[in-house]
């Protein structure tokens, strides 16, 4: 049974990945089952080392970047001086 889920991605990302799905001749939604199949079902124990690398690169300019966010200066300062009283 399918089921219908919402993700946003970058326009370009998608247009790119429709084009990869559509020489491949699958949907989009079927291209992205496929991977998360892989990735939940391949043991993988962190995203870094399921191989999405090389689809990434077939469908994006240049490598995938994580955004993640900056830590503030107070997390900043209590991870200063937790490292200086380990000492």
């Amino acid at each position: 049974m399918d089921a219908k889920v919402t993700l946003s991605f970058d326009n370009r990302v998608i247009q790119q990945a429709k084009q990869y799905a559509e020489s491949q001749g699958i949907s989009l939604s079927r291209l992205t089952e496929i991977l998360l199949r892989k990735l939940t079902t391949g043991g993988y124990h962190h995203i870094e080392d399921f191989p999405v690398a090389d689809w990434v690169n077939m469908v994006s300019e240049g490598e995938a970047a994580y955004i993640t966010k900056p830590k503030s200066n107070k997390e900043i300062k209590a991870a200063y001086f937790k490292s200086r009283t380990k000492k």
